[in-house]
């Protein structure tokens, strides 16, 4: 395995000319559907940095959408991994089993909020995971419907498609969609009309009584929310939000889901989002961070839940691979010997006073929020909260050219997040915000 050299080194403008010429033969042969960010082709990466094929070294702010948490090459990964590699690439573990299917649900068990008894399944990716704990949910409380909330995220399945709040990318021309599935207000403090002190309470109220009037809470399988709205623009819900929708649903025997796909394994500073005001799931989703690149995701619960579906009503092919289940053992591995929710929270130490400080010299910058490193900027029209999604692309751009990985979200396409990995180094966490004050002077 061969090391990356942790420093930005820009040797071609990016994308560079190999860059651009792989570009032409993905125009040629992969699907218009399939969208690049930054058309910049990587050989290796590792650390906090990404390397292209010619030869450019980009400082990662993206992780591969929080996924490259322990880094892209983190060397319990590669070795478990790898280990697995030679002995045995597949045999379906609903076929004939094998032990690190059950390792890896018994870490989760152990790792996940609440000490009740657990079990997992495990699956392919993030909307597997979610799909998978509405048919678990379904089958536990025998009822239909499921609630979501404004600006949420669950994936690209028929099924999670209709779970999304966002329309353009992820629905637009792809219906019609499941059924069953009604959206509710989230405490989303920075656009609340009446002002951020009152959302969590307002929304909370707001959400109890559409449910109630409009569904009927005796009707409503599963409650399913992002501890932090992700693709949503890095919304964290009011304080307060969070616990009192959990409360609710355990009042009316409703499964309370947190999707945590992009804020589990330490990425908000704690190993779960959900920790943070001390909620208990039911059921958590996992996947991205899990197993440090590879596709694996999970649900885990509560065990009398989990065990509601119906033998060989739950599964897949692939799911839970022995490779990628190796690597989730070497990710487990390296987050636990690096501390890397503590990781976390040092990222945020050093990226959010810088950002607030931005914030005052850019008043572009209409909010700055997040944890651990999971951080975002909302930007807006100065002087008002109209979103400005222009300039957030205009950013984005600079800070490409510049050799800085970022990426964008938000309902209104106008919030900057970053996503580092957790074992870059403060250097390089400097430069890259150093990159991003020169491309908010210089818009």
């Amino acid at each position: 395995m061969t090391e990356v050299p942790q420093e930005r080194r820009l040797v071609t403008e990016v994308p560079g000319p190999k860059s651009r010429e792989l570009a032409a033969r993905k125009s040629a042969a992969v699907a218009d559907g399939v969208g690049v960010t930054l058309p910049v082709f990587v050989s290796r990466a590792g650390g906090g940095v990404v390397e292209d094929v010619d030869g450019n070294r980009l400082i990662d702010f993206g992780s591969g959408i929080a996924v490259t948490s322990v880094g892209n090459s983190a060397e319990a990964v590669v070795r478990r991994a790898s280990a697995q590699l030679a002995d045995f690439t597949h045999t379906c573990f609903m076929i004939t089993p094998y032990e690190g299917y059950v390792e890896v649900c018994e870490e989760l068990a152990r790792l996940t909020p609440g000490d009740h008894a657990k079990k997992s399944a495990l699956f392919n990716s993030g909307a597997e995971a979610v799909e998978n704990a509405v048919k678990i949910a379904r089958a536990y409380t025998k009822r239909p419907a499921v609630v979501v909330f404004d600006h949420g995220y669950h994936g690209r399945t028929n099924l999670t498609m209709a779970l999304t709040a966002k329309n353009m990318p992820y629905k637009e021309g792809f219906g019609p969609f499941a059924p069953e599935v009604y959206r509710v207000p989230l405490a989303y403090g920075y656009r609340w009309l009446t002002g951020p002190e009152h959302a969590a309470e307002e929304a909370a109220a707001q959400a109890i009584d559409m449910i109630t009037k409009q569904i009927g809470a005796h009707h409503v399988a599963a409650i399913v929310i992002e501890p932090i709205a992700g693709e949503g623009g890095f919304i964290e819900p009011a304080k307060g939000f969070l616990p009192r929708m959990a409360q609710f649903a355990k009042d009316n025997g409703i499964v309370f889901v947190a999707d945590e796909i992009q804020t589990g394994f330490c990425r908000t500073g704690q190993w779960f989002a959900c920790e943070d005001e001390g909620v208990v799931p039911d059921l958590i989703t996992t996947a991205k961070g899990i197993a440090g690149g590879l596709p694996l995701a999970a649900v885990t619960g509560r065990a009398e839940i989990m065990d509601a579906a119906h033998s060989g009503g739950l599964g897949g092919t692939y799911g839970g691979n022995p490779v990628a289940c190796a690597a989730a053992l070497g990710a487990i591995e390296t987050m636990r010997e690096l501390d890397l929710p503590a990781r976390a929270r040092r990222i945020g130490e050093v990226m959010t006073p810088r950002l607030r400080a931005m914030q005052e010299k850019f008043p572009v910058i209409g909010e700055v929020r997040g944890r651990g490193a999971m951080i975002a900027v909302e930007l807006v029209e100065p002087g008002t909260k109209e979103p400005n999604p222009a300039v957030t692309a205009a950013v984005a751009k600079a800070c490409h050219a510049a050799g800085l990985v970022v990426l964008t979200c938000g309902t209104y396409g106008n919030v900057l997040r970053f996503l580092p990995p957790l074992v870059i180094g403060e250097d390089l966490l400097n430069e890259g915000l150093d990159i991003i004050e020169e491309a908010f002077a210089g818009v």
